[in-house]
């Protein structure tokens, strides 16, 4: 695992307009152009946002002609997911803990007759 290349690909991942870039490519390949006309910010700053993405591993690129073609790569995702598992394991062991005590008080409240 690169922790280096994990760490780039959070930064990459902190922004909104990114999070939203990686999510249209998600189906397929998109042109930048086609990318940039779902937002309201300008081409540049599109191009800027997946600089970003392409140098955090996380899209690459190829040109057809004219046009520059975006597509995914999941590598770096899966990546962060394999990172992250630990984390929901704990995450989800505190959730299981904490809907069963919500259900003791749910218990306690009707022997009480209380809603």
């Amino acid at each position: 695992m690169c922790y280096a290349c994990d760490v780039e690909a959070l930064v990459a991942l902190a922004d909104p307009t990114r999070r939203a870039l990686l999510g249209l490519l998600v189906p397929g390949e998109l042109a930048a152009g086609e990318l940039a006309a779902r937002f309201p910010v300008s081409r540049p700053a599109i191009s800027r946002h997946l600089r970003v993405l392409r140098e955090a591993g996380l899209v690459r690129s190829r040109v057809q002609g004219r046009r520059r073609l975006y597509a995914l790569d999941p590598r770096p995702l899966r990546e962060l997911d394999d990172w992250l598992a630990p984390y929901r394991d704990l995450w989800a062991r505190r959730l299981d803990a904490l809907d069963t005590e919500m259900a003791r008080g749910r218990r306690a409240r009707r022997r009480r007759g209380t809603p």
